[in-house]
Parts: structure tokens; sequence; C-alpha cells
């Protein structure tokens, strides 16, 4: 079992994001999410956004930090990988963000 999760290097609207993937399965990762307090809408196919704040959080829960690289050659070798459609992102329901947990924890 690992959960990896790369630095948070990625902008979108004013913040930092960082991946969050499993390299053993969707089951684990989805798991992971939940014990984090991110919202299953928040899934884009083969891993969550994660703002920087949340990425600390699951570092101290178990994950570990990889390089945005090591974590793709991972998620590919575990047969993981989502391709993105020929002119489109790979997009699930969205970003999690913070004003979606219901207990505010980040």
């Amino acid at each position: 079992m690992t959960i990896l999760v790369d630095r948070a290097i990625w902008p979108h609207r004013g913040r930092k994001w960082a991946h969050l993937v499993s390299d053993e399965s969707l089951e684990e990762l989805h798991d992971f999410a939940n014990r984090l307090g991110i919202p299953r809408r928040a899934f884009q196919g083969d891993h969550y956004d994660l703002p920087e704040e949340a990425r600390r959080q699951a570092i101290s829960m178990g994950a570990v930090p990889t390089e945005a690289r090591d974590l793709v050659r991972r998620l590919r070798d575990a047969g993981l990988r989502r391709p993105a459609r020929s002119g489109q992102r790979r997009s699930g329901g969205g970003r999690f963000d913070d004003t979606d947990r219901a207990d505010g924890r980040i």
C-alpha cells in the first residue's frame, strides 16, 4: 500500500495544488481521501487534487512525498493512469476545497 503525493506546485485560483494517488488501487486511494475528509466528487479520474494545507495533513497520515515525474511513472506502472481524451483535460468532479469539508478541518 502506497499513497503518493507530489509537491504543491500546480497553481489554480490563487492557490497551489498537489496530486494524491495510489500505486496500488483506486479503492485504497478513495479510502485515504475519505479519511482526509475529501468528498468523492473531487476525484479526477486517477487522482485527487489537494491544496497545500491538505498535502501536509496527508503526509502526516502516511502519504509518501514524491516528485511529480515519479508519481506519474508509478501510476502508469500500476495500470491506474487514465489518459486524457484528445483535446480535453482530465477531469472528474472538481478540485477539493476546504469549504467542501463539513467539519472545516484541513
